[in-house]
């Protein structure tokens, strides 16, 4: 149950996981990779690049806390949720894709779900390929929102919130302020960063 939200956090802090552990390092890369680029890149060096950084981060702290509780090796939590989906879902037919096709087939769907959640955390905790993430986490939080849009204990907003936050980080591109992103980008505007690899790293970025 939640209690309030300094608890919570703290909680979630200290928890004695894996998962927990890992998070902590995600949390020293971020800070680090934005210390090089604020010691690096003086246009890195404004109110904008720095609330661009705190949005992907906790953002992407988000998807990190909801990929725990379907952590594998028995992905527990998100069985419970497809279940809801068969019930609430918006259109029969992603009724039945939930129902016929990923639960008759789960611990095949299920470590897909956990990895590509993990993915948009890792994207947009330390910068990296966010356009790349954001666009994965809008095609998961539309399949959220409709999956769960009848539900009475949901708020559909919510999750169309979240789409329109993600979609505001592909457009925005947010590993550009003090992420990898702007570390590779500034490579890229190098004479030698050019190339077939350097358009498509400006296409994920």
């Amino acid at each position: 149950m939640r209690t309030n939200p300094i608890s919570d956090v703290l909680g979630f802090l200290s928890e004695g996981e894996w998962t927990t552990y890992v998070f902590w390092l995600l949390i020293i890369a971020s800070i680090v990779i934005a210390a090089i680029n604020l010691f690096r890149n003086s246009n890195q060096r404004s109110v904008i690049h720095l609330w661009s950084w705190m949005a992907r981060f906790l953002i992407g702290a988000m998807w990190w806390q909801q990929s725990v509780w379907k952590a594998p090796p028995d992905f527990s939590g998100l069985h419970y949720w497809m279940e809801e989906m068969v019930k609430w879902a918006s259109t029969p037919l992603q009724q039945w894709f939930v129902k016929d096709v990923v639960l008759e087939h789960y611990h095949f769907f299920a470590p897909q779900v956990y990895g590509f959640e993990v993915l948009v955390a890792l994207s947009l905790i330390v910068g990296l390929f966010t356009r790349l993430g954001a666009l994965l986490g809008t095609l998961m939080a539309i399949n959220l929102w409709l999956g769960l849009y009848r539900s009475p204990g949901e708020w559909p907003w919510a999750y169309f919130f979240m789409i329109i936050i993600q979609i505001m980080f592909v457009v925005q591109r947010p590993g550009r302020s003090l992420g990898l992103d702007a570390i590779l980008w500034q490579r890229q505007e190098e004479p030698a960063g050019g190339g077939w690899l350097g358009r498509v790293f400006r296409f994920l970025s």
